[in-house]
C-alpha cells in the first residue's frame, strides 16, 4: 500500500493573494480588505484600498446602486448576488467588474465578501461585435433590398423592351415570308421565325427568373404551385403541395421574401439533395404562416459548414428581415426539412 503524504498547512492569505481573481470585503461603506488583484483593478495597492470609502471609487451616478446591493446582501435578500458594477480607476477612467459577493460576519459584525474580475474589454468586445452584426443585417437587407429592385427593373425591360423587338422582329419575317418567291427564301425565313421564337421564349423565361409575374398576379399558394411545376420540369424530381387557405396573400415585401426562400430551398434539393420527391405543405396558424419544404434526399450535418452555407445564411436573413424565423432539420441519409414561419402581416 502506497504512503499518502500529508501536505503541509498553506496559510489563508497565501492562496488569496496569489487568486487570478479580485477579493474584498466591505464594511460600513468602506473596503476593510482588498487583495492585490482586486485593488490593481483601480489602480491601487492593497494598502491605499483598505480604508477607502465606497464613494472614492463608484462614480456618484451609480454610487447609490452599489449601496443598495450592499445592503440587500447585508439584509439577507438576497444573500448574494452578481452582477456587472462600474468602477473610478485613480486616473479618472471607468472600468467595468464582474461582482459576486455574499453576507459574511467579518470581526464580529456584518460585511460583505466578494470576488470580481475586470470585464471592460470583453464587454466593449462583445459591444463591438453586436454592433457589427447589427451592421452587417442592415447591409444584407439593403444589399436584397436593392438586389430586388435591380431584378425588378431589368425584368421588366427585358419583357417589355427586348421582347417587343422581337416580336417586331417576328412580325418583319413574317412579312419577308409572305413575300418569299423561292423555295430557298421560304426555308430561310422559316427557319428565322423559328429562332426568333425561341429566343422570345428564353427572354420570357430569364424575365421570370428575374422576377416571377405570379408573385404580383397570383396568390400564395398558386404562385408556389407554379414553382413546383418549373422545378419538377427542370430536375425531374416529384413534388406534392398541400395547402390549407388557398387564397392567402401577404404584402409584397413579404410575399417576395417567402417566395425566395423557397425558390433557394429548391435550388438546395436540386443541387446537393440527390432526392426522387419533394412534399411542401403552407397553413395558416393564427396570425401565422407556416411553410415547410421536406425532400427524401441525402441529407447533411446542418452544423458543419457546407457548400451550400451561404444558401442558408442568405434564407436566414431574409426570414429575419420580414419578422419571421428558419428552421433547419436534417440527418445524413434522411433527407432534409426546411420550416419557415412568418407573420401574415
Amino acid at each position: 500500500m502506497s504512503e499518502i503524504t500529508q501536505l503541509p498547512d498553506i496559510p489563508f492569505d497565501a492562496i488569496v493573494e496569489q487568486s487570478v481573481v479580485g477579493i474584498y470585503v466591505i464594511q460600513d461603506d468602506c473596503f476593510v480588505y482588498a487583495n492585490a488583484h482586486w485593488a490593481a483593478i483601480g489602480g491601487y495597492t492593497p494598502a491605499e484600498l483598505i480604508g477607502m470609502p465606497l464613494a472614492s471609487i463608484v462614480p456618484p451616478d451609480f454610487l447609490e446602486t452599489v449601496r443598495s446591493r450592499v445592503a440587500q446582501r447585508l439584509a439577507g435578500d438576497p444573500p448574494s448576488m452578481r452582477f456587472i458594477t462600474r468602477g473610478l480607476h485613480r486616473d479618472g477612467h471607468m472600468v467595468l467588474v464582474e461582482v459576486h459577493g455574499s453576507r459574511i460576519t467579518y470581526r464580529g459584525r456584518p460585511a460583505v465578501m466578494g470576488v470580481g474580475i475586470e470585464v471592460t474589454e470583453r464587454l466593449r468586445n462583445e459591444d463591438e461585435l453586436r454592433r457589427s452584426r447589427e451592421q452587417l443585417q442592415a447591409l444584407t437587407a439593403y444589399t436584397e433590398a436593392k438586389l430586388e429592385e435591380q431584378r425588378l427593373a431589368i425584368a421588366r425591360e427585358v419583357h417589355d423592351v427586348l421582347g417587343g423587338m422581337l416580336t417586331s422582329i417576328k412580325m418583319d419575317v413574317a412579312r419577308l415570308q409572305r413575300r418569299a418567291d423561292s423555295t430557298e427564301l421560304q426555308a430561310l425565313t422559316q427557319d428565322l421565325l423559328s429562332l426568333t421564337q425561341q429566343t422570345i421564349e428564353t427572354v420570357k423565361q430569364i424575365s421570370e427568373t428575374l422576377r416571377p409575374a405570379v408573385l404580383d398576379h397570383l396568390d400564395l399558394p398558386l404562385a408556389l404551385a407554379h414553382e413546383l411545376h418549373q422545378f419538377t420540369h427542370r430536375s425531374g424530381v416529384l413534388h406534392e403541395l398541400e395547402a390549407d387557405n388557398p387564397t392567402v396573400r401577404l404584402p409584397p415585401k413579404r410575399m417576395t421574401a417567402v417566395f425566395r426562400v423557397f425558390q433557394e430551398g429548391l435550388t438546395n434539393v436540386a443541387r446537393h439533395a440527390q432526392a426522387r420527391h419533394v412534399r411542401v405543405s403552407m397553413r395558416v396558424d393564427g396570425d401565422l404562416l407556416r411553410l415547410a419544404l421536406r425532400d427524401d434526399g441525402c441529407g447533411f450535418d446542418p452544423a458543419a459548414p457546407g457548400r451550400n452555407a451561404l444558401g442558408l445564411l442568405s434564407m436566414r436573413e431574409r426570414a429575419r428581415e420580414i419578422g419571421g424565423e428558419l428552421g433547419i432539420e436534417s440527418v445524413p441519409g434522411r433527407g432534409t426539412e426546411l420550416k419557415l414561419t412568418v407573420p401574415l402581416l
